[in-house]
């Protein structure tokens, strides 16, 4: 017979499921690689049925975590909405916000608006989390979330800030005395930064209609902080946002323009509550104020 089982093993169930390994599922919930890798055996022990498969690439959920998953989203969508409801002070502009944004949203745009926030409302505690997943926000693993795509879920509450260009950049030291890149041709000749694995985004990076693949990248990361770093440090020629392009130099223009949007998601609950809303209206301005900056193509947030 399965007894009661803790909700922080399911808690650590589901950011294995959704992160792919121990510990990347560790650093989302700031916890030890070892102590999720002993939360799995003991929910396994539990159930008595095997979670996941070990395998070279990471962990590979059985039939029984795909049947478990659902499930365990009511749960924590439940223990959310506890949280939420047992919170008090909801015209107290105090107590913590988790927002989670990517890395180049939260290490480059994201902290002098923060700033204004806590000068601003001195009570409040701001949580910045760094993560690309829109359930973050329906589970309650952050309260706001920065994202470069629409919501899946029709649930959130939803604003588009507006929308910015993606281009090839370099800096000045790396072009000096290389050859001149004017056609997408000649970017063979030169030192391209991308991604190591290939994932979402990977889709938009066509130059003229030709798809950068994942070998024509000299320097693969796949942190999108540690690629623009590498632009800045004049390793070679990678994608990079518009609105942070200062003091870089852009290629191909007309043939490599595509645009993002950013957009600002927040649990429904949490519009009762007053330090929520203000600091979601905050963002939003805030935000649609960067993109619209040198280089942004921004159309008001709605």
């Amino acid at each position: 017979m399965i007894r009661d089982v803790d909700w922080s093993l399911y808690r650590s169930f589901l950011a294995v499921m959704e992160a792919g390994s121990l510990s990347a599922a560790g650093r989302r919930l700031r916890i030890s690689q070892p102590t999720m890798g002993r939360h799995i055996r003991t929910l396994e022990a539990a159930l008595g049925q095997s979670l996941f498969l070990r395998t070279p690439d990471g962990l590979s959920p059985t039939d029984a975590a795909l049947a478990l998953m659902p499930h365990a989203e009511a749960l924590a969508d439940a223990a959310g909405a506890l949280t939420r409801a047992a919170s008090g002070g909801r015209d107290a502009m105090e107590g913590s916000i988790r927002i989670a944004a990517s890395e180049v949203t939260a290490a480059e745009i994201l902290p002098p608006i923060v700033r204004g926030m806590m000068d601003r409302w001195p009570g409040l505690v701001i949580e910045l989390a760094v993560s690309n997943s829109d359930e973050d926000v329906m589970r309650r693993a952050a309260d706001i979330a920065v994202r470069m795509a629409a919501p899946r879920q029709d649930a959130l509450v939803a604003a588009r800030i507006g929308g910015f260009e993606l281009g090839l950049y370099s800096h000045p030291a790396y072009l000096r005395g290389r050859p001149a890149v004017e056609r997408a041709e000649d970017l063979r000749g030169h030192r391209l930064i991308g991604f190591d694995r290939p994932f979402a985004y990977t889709d938009i990076f066509r130059v003229a209609g030709k798809r950068i693949a994942r070998d024509d990248f000299a320097l693969r990361s796949d942190s999108d902080m540690a690629q623009l770093a590498a632009i800045r440090a004049g390793c070679g020629i990678g994608v990079c946002h518009a609105p942070l392009s200062g003091g870089l130099v852009r290629l191909l223009p007309a043939d490599f323009a595509p645009e993002v949007e950013m957009w600002l998601l927040m649990h429904p609950d949490l519009r009762s509550l007053s330090r929520f809303d203000h600091v979601f209206a905050y963002l939003a301005d805030a935000l649609a104020r960067h993109i619209a900056g040198p280089g942004g193509a921004a159309a008001p947030a709605s």
